[in-house]
């Protein structure tokens, strides 16, 4: 039976974490010299107050959504991807192949195809460390922050080589055709005598990825697969027991992973920059492990974390723009949040817990001794 009830473990702790990090920084703006109060203030417009605003939260919120997602589905099986910073660039190499060289008539199919392209290159990018880990017990930690490192090289090798137009200077590759453009929030909600979300990035990409919440709600709660995949997680031990292969489960986990990274490319390659960059995935692969932590690994609260995590990247944008507040203290701010929400996750479960232990067994009934006759 668990400590504590459900909605403690899903809300509860993370409302906590949240207001423990937002008074520490509170603390360091007020340190610096400035009004707290304020700060929020103009996060809170920037990211929130107009549909420009809440066009970039949830531009980012979209590259969050995916790498959270990615996180999720390994942790489910007890594996600690740390690899979708690799596997996104690889996506987006996927996604420039798959619009740069087929003529797609229209936006639709093209989608349907970078989907596909991102998704296969980045599972493709996990399941070699996933292999060595199940056949040569290599660690899963050390290898996927290894391929971080060789996709970013073997990326810069082809935007400087194989994949840069003639005359140009730039490590990038052409502009993708223009069949292949996604509609913007702003082609979408825009109206003839009001236009929404101006100039915003945020696109199509965004229901896709609300898409694969669904999806991986329904794979990891209403399949075999997916209850495999936690039993897997719970104990490698009692699932080997049930007959349930530990090299299946870790290369299957590890790919659909792979693949979920892969496919924020489709957001910042395909939807935003229409063209492929060096640094395009610019560490949304990282911020999806404290996504991830923040979420408890559900799709649901993967959702609302990087809603959330989209709020402090555009924010944080715009009181760096508004105040003499230096863009590294809106790092900090961000740290901040990850360090309460993962790393000291114990320092307000552990007491939580106890008082919901100690509120049980105050409201256990005592049983009285009768005397014996």
């Amino acid at each position: 039976m668990d400590v504590m009830p459900k909605w403690a473990d899903v809300i509860l702790i993370p409302m906590i974490s949240l207001l423990l990090a937002a008074i520490l920084s509170a603390l360091v703006i007020l340190a610096i010299g400035e009004n707290p109060w304020s700060a929020l203030k103009i996060m809170v417009e920037g990211a929130l107050g107009s549909t420009y605003g809440w066009g970039y939260t949830l531009y980012y919120a979209t590259n969050f959504i995916f790498t959270g997602l990615a996180v999720a589905i390994a942790f489910h099986a007890k594996m600690f991807n740390i690899g979708g910073e690799g596997q996104a660039v690889l996506g987006g190499l996927g996604v420039a192949l798959v619009c740069l060289y087929i003529p797609w008539p229209h936006w639709s199919l093209a989608l349907i195809g970078a989907t596909a392209g991102a998704a296969l290159f980045g599972a493709a990018w996990a399941i070699i460390p996933a292999y060595l880990q199940a056949k040569r017990g290599s660690h899963i930690v050390i290898t996927t922050i290894m391929f971080n490192f060789i996709a970013a090289a073997l990326l810069n090798y082809l935007l400087v080589g194989a994949l840069k137009p003639a005359g140009s200077m730039e490590p990038a590759t052409g502009k993708f055709p223009p069949a292949t453009f996604l509609p913007s929030f702003q082609d979408m909600f825009s109206t003839a005598d009001n236009t929404l979300f101006r100039g915003a990035p945020a696109n199509v990409t965004f229901f896709v990825a609300v898409a694969a919440c669904l999806v991986i709600w329904a794979l990891i709660w209403r399949t075999r697969l997916g209850y495999e995949i936690r039993a897997f997680g719970h104990s490698e031990s009692a699932a080997k027991y049930a007959g349930i292969s530990p090299t299946k489960i870790i290369v299957i986990s590890m790919t659909i992973s792979g693949a979920l990274a892969g496919m924020m490319a489709i957001n910042n390659v395909m939807g935003e920059a229409e063209r492929l960059v060096l640094n395009a995935v610019e560490g949304a692969g990282f911020i999806g492990i404290a996504v991830a932590l923040m979420g408890r690994s559900h799709p649901f609260g993967v959702f609302l974390a990087a809603i959330l995590f989209g709020f402090l990247y555009q924010g944080g944008a715009e009181l760096a723009l508004s105040t003499s507040i230096p863009r590294e203290l809106i790092v900090v701010i961000q740290a901040l949040v990850i360090l309460f929400t993962g790393a000291l996750d114990n320092m307000v479960r552990m007491p939580l817990e106890r008082f919901f232990l100690a509120r049980r067994r105050a409201a256990k009934p005592k049983t009285k001794l009768t005397p014996a006759e």
